[in-house]
């Protein structure tokens, strides 16, 4: 079958859907022609344009416990599930696939929506159980995608993890972070936040074609600024680096980061969980057909031969000779640009419960 973009859907990262690992049964709805999908490599013709659905989530509980032995932090926070920053090669994509729908277009046109968020969190935070600890806001999909402009989910719940003095890490790619800096200014005041904005290019253009719906790179530049100017510790995190393609910007980005008061630095390599792998491939190759091989060959050289290896302590670093340079080029300009000089932990001392009768006081 030739390869067809008729329209391609403005805005997007995905032009289609894969098919749900978990589904017996996949028929591909974003196309005109109800035509079986043998070969992932493979664009059907598609409408312009695919409007973005919220749905409720009801679920009963907020924090999810983190397993991982790479990730370092033991509970995490997400009010949305699925994301429509589009990032093309979004590790959290294959997590769709639990809900029924696809890791590709779906996963940032059909948002599941935690509205009882803020209250689910102030109810494990008034548990006995629960032992101060820093939370990692988000661990998935992105805590301030768009739509949480109007629903403000995120600045709620910042506002309970001040009631309750718990501290919080926040990583974002989008500069609507900036709304919030008056709870985060009284977090900061208190050793209570760290925020983190990642940066995968600092071309635009790239950055459009990759990651559709996020913030430009100057403007979370100019929140680590923002941020920085009203006492909050801002770091940067280059992620996703991505062999062939942006890791030659590393020295680049860490600088910016640098002049405008970044404080320490974060990196993650390039990773493609089940049918992420697919669907990069496939975006690689339509945008840049003369460095697609190149590209997708660097990153099987430092996944040991394969697009994705799963095995903790390799998964988001990669090994071998490339990704040994990558560590090499990120260490250096690190302390080059007085990046991870020195590290103070987030409080945990200040925490207190709070009943009924005293949240009615804060509200």
């Amino acid at each position: 079958m030739q390869n067809i973009i008729k329209d391609k859907i403005k805005g997007r990262g995905s032009q289609f859907n894969l098919p749900n690992r978990f589904e017996k049964i996949y028929i591909d709805h974003t196309s005109k022609h109800s035509e079986e999908y043998s070969e992932y490599s493979e664009y059907f013709e598609v409408d312009e344009k695919v409007e973005t659905v919220f749905f409720n989530d009801n679920s009963k509980s907020i924090l999810s416990k983190n397993e991982s032995p790479d990730l370092g932090l033991g509970y995490s926070i997400n009010p949305y599930r699925g994301c429509e920053h589009g990032c093309i090669y979004c590790y959290a994509r294959p997590t769709h696939e639990y809900l029924g729908f696809s890791a590709g277009l779906d996963f940032e046109t059909k948002i599941m929506v935690k509205r009882d968020a803020p209250g689910l969190l102030e109810e494990a935070f008034n548990k006995k159980s629960w032992i101060p600890q820093s939370i990692f806001f988000s661990g998935n999909t992105d805590c301030y995608q768009p739509v949480e402009r109007k629903l403000e989910i995120t600045r709620k719940c910042l506002e309970v993890f001040l009631k309750f003095r718990n501290p919080v890490s926040i990583i974002t790619k989008n500069a609507l972070i900036k709304r919030d800096v008056d709870i985060l200014k009284e977090l900061a005041k208190l050793n209570l936040v760290r925020v983190v904005i990642s940066i995968t290019t600092l071309k635009k253009e790239l950055q459009q074609k990759m990651e559709p719906r996020t913030s430009t790179p100057e403007r979370r530049l100019e929140a680590i600024e923002f941020l920085n100017e009203n006492g909050i510790i801002t770091s940067v995190n280059v992620a996703p680096i991505i062999p062939g393609l942006t890791d030659e910007e590393i020295p680049a980005i860490l600088k910016a980061a640098s002049e405008r008061g970044a404080v320490s630095a974060g990196r993650v390599v390039l990773r493609l969980p089940h049918s992420i792998k697919d669907l990069f491939s496939d975006w690689v190759k339509r945008e840049f057909p003369d460095r697609a091989n190149k590209i997708l060959n660097r990153i099987s050289e430092i996944h040991g031969g394969k697009l994705y290896d799963s095995t903790f302590g390799k998964r988001m670093t990669g090994e071998g000779e490339w990704a040994d340079t990558i560590q090499k080029i990120f260490n250096t300009n690190c302390n080059k640009y007085n990046l991870n000089k020195q590290k103070n932990p987030l409080s945990t001392n200040l925490f207190r419960r709070i009943n009924s009768e005293q949240i009615e006081l804060f509200e």
